[in-house]
């Protein structure tokens, strides 16, 4: 189940990335360098922040494949993909939760401080969109209006106050991952967002 949620998150990655792409008018390569970035750029980081190389992707090809098929699909439905945006935003959320457990679960097989190890959750399952933005010539969404990567934070600190009640490792995943679903549902429902700073 685990491995299917990867699955799921890395091909909704995948097609968001794809179509932000599109949206930039960027050709088909463009596309699809932005599809990859926005996929596997956290995870890339964090194996590199770890001194784990090669990193993840370059390990496992099944990921490049998955990729591929989001990138194929994005570009042969991206005039059909509104009708998709619900199902798109949920393997999205999917994705944000088990990729912070991912990160979480990398820092603690490296010995890391809990601290780190939300860190590594919130860069994995975070900062794939932060480089697509960067590419795009945006600011990234994260650091403007949504609330994603404090999720991740909020997530990272449950699954340690969990793990310290020693609850048996599958229920721990259950239920990190379904806490940072959870508020990323009712963060979109109920507009949550954090207070911008401006200078006055």
């Amino acid at each position: 189940m685990f491995e299917l949620l990867d699955i799921l998150g890395t091909m909704a990655f995948a097609v968001s990335g794809a179509l932000t792409a599109m949206n930039k008018k960027m050709d088909p390569f463009g596309v699809l360098i932005i599809a990859f970035v926005t996929s596997v750029g956290g995870g890339t980081l964090r194996d590199i922040l770890i001194g784990r190389t090669p990193v993840g992707w370059m390990l496992n090809i099944n990921y490049v494949y998955i990729i591929l098929i989001g990138f194929a699909f994005a570009m042969i439905f991206r005039k059909k993909l509104d009708r998709f945006r619900t199902s798109m935003f949920l393997f999205d959320t999917i994705g944000l939760g088990v990729f912070t457990l991912i990160g979480l679960e990398k820092g603690l097989e490296k010995g890391l401080e809990p601290a780190v190890c939300i860190i590594l959750g919130t860069v994995t399952a975070c900062f794939g969109g932060v480089i697509r933005d960067i590419l795009c010539n945006e600011i990234p969404v994260i650091f403007r209006k949504e609330i994603y990567a404090t999720i991740c934070i909020i997530g990272g600190i449950f699954f340690f106050f969990l793990k310290s009640l020693h609850i048996p490792e599958d229920v721990l995943y259950l239920m990190t991952s379904m806490i940072i679903i959870a508020i990323r549902l009712m963060a979109v429902i109920f507009k949550w967002s954090l207070p911008t700073v401006q200078k006055d």
